[in-house]
């Protein structure tokens, strides 16, 4: 399956099916940034965009958050990019549902893997001007911060 293919997707379940297009948006987004990395990496990398989704940073769905421009994989590598690793697609289902499930608790009660985290980036590519300071954590190849 190709990006451009499960993005629409997502669109076209939006107003149907919306916590079906929610998860196809974080699942997509955990596979394109942290498929290679541990679970705990690929649940951080949802938890930042889930942070966000609250916040109300760059949208108030997680479909709007994860494609808002330059801010993750999904707008970040080409339409055509395809998602063919089959058992990193069904981890990263599987941890994009739960995640899902854990911000659907009271803030009191979610169990969180970087509290606070805002972003990250992989330590493959040069840091961001952003990633001032120590990290809250490191996870896999990924440095989590608070900035956005």
């Amino acid at each position: 399956m190709k990006l451009a293919w499960l993005m629409m997707m997502a669109s076209w379940l939006s107003p149907v099916a919306p916590h079906l297009a929610s998860q196809t948006c974080l699942a997509t987004t955990v596979y394109l940034e942290a498929r290679g990395e541990p679970r705990m990496g690929q649940a951080a990398v949802a938890e930042v965009a889930m942070r966000r989704r609250e916040m109300g940073l760059w949208g108030k769905q997680v479909c709007q958050v994860v494609s808002a421009p330059k801010q993750f994989a999904p707008t970040l590598v080409p339409s055509n990019t395809p998602l063919d690793n089959l058992d990193a697609w069904k981890q990263a289902w599987q941890i994009a549902g739960a995640a899902l499930h854990e911000w659907s608790l009271p803030r009191d009660e979610r169990r969180y893997v970087v509290p606070h985290a805002l972003s990250f980036y992989s330590a493959s590519i040069p840091a961001p001007s952003w990633a001032q300071g120590t990290p809250l954590a490191v996870i896999g190849d990924h440095r989590f911060y608070t900035v956005n």
